[in-house]
């Protein structure tokens, strides 16, 4: 508890710490109080991810990997804005934002949704793990949840208190180079680590129920994890990993699908 509020006090102190209510829980029930750098607006996040975005976009069109599919293009804008419709039901503001959607060739089991809206998916993911319309809809809305939740703007947050918490614990307890990498392991793992894993929680919950919604199987979440259960071979454990692991992430979309079933049974 002691190292936690060292953690925070220089932020506190520098910038403070802003308490943030993102999105609307939904009926899964996401609810968690966030806290963000101040000074750090959502509107110079997002301009960061579209930078970034778009400078992956011209290096794959260079390399003529960018949208070679238009089949799977139209595919994927198909079910993005299925789910655009329902971003409404967590985050108002959503709606207006500048959505995009492209596809890279890439045999990498991966996709993105950066901040502000702008969606990535590789060939890989969807070829590789032969992926149904409803299990595409589950990773769109689970990238979608992330930029919903602002979790990038969170991400960044959480590193400036990393930094800056770990030098002013040496600064106040004398630690050598032993106690600042002791110091170093604690924050990743007692901070970054489980909040991360707390963000993939969240995402999961909030895609599930966003594409529930536009009228996608959420039995698709748990075939979908299954199938990179089976890609996956040789996992790090989740205490480990940035990452829900693969058996508690599908017990955890189990639990809650019934939750979101009326959705989906209504927008059927």
């Amino acid at each position: 508890m002691r190292l936690r509020f060292i953690l925070c006090l220089p932020l506190v102190l520098l910038v403070g710490c802003q308490s943030v209510q993102t999105t609307q829980g939904g009926n899964v029930g996401v609810n968690r109080t966030q806290y963000m750098m101040g000074g750090l607006s959502a509107e110079e996040v997002n301009q960061m991810a579209d930078e970034a975005y778009q400078e992956t976009l011209a290096e794959a069109k260079k390399q003529g990997l960018l949208n070679t599919n238009a089949a799977t293009v139209r595919r994927l804008n198909t079910i993005a804005a299925e789910l655009i419709k329902e971003v409404p039901n967590f985050r108002a503001d959503a709606s207006s934002w500048d959505w995009e959607v492209n596809l890279i060739k890439d045999d990498q089991l991966n996709a993105s949704c950066a901040p502000g809206g702008k969606i990535l998916f590789y060939s890989g993911i969807i070829d590789r793990l032969e992926l149904s319309d409803d299990e595409i809809a589950q990773i769109m809305g689970h990238e979608i949840a992330h930029a919903l939740r602002e979790h990038g703007r969170e991400a960044i947050s959480r590193a400036y208190v990393t930094q800056m918490g770990t030098q002013l614990a040496g600064a106040l307890f004398g630690l050598g180079e032993a106690g600042n990498q002791a110091a170093q392991m604690a924050v990743q793992y007692g901070l970054t680590l489980p909040n991360s894993r707390s963000n993939e929680s969240e995402a999961d919950l909030i895609g599930l129920e966003l594409a529930a919604r536009a009228g996608y199987n959420p039995q698709a979440a748990v075939s979908l994890w299954q199938k990179m259960q089976a890609a996956s071979q040789g996992e790090p454990p989740a205490f480990m990993s940035t990452h829900p692991s693969s058996a508690g992430r599908i017990q955890a979309l189990q639990a809650a699908a019934p939750q979101v079933q009326p959705l989906y049974e209504a927008a059927k």
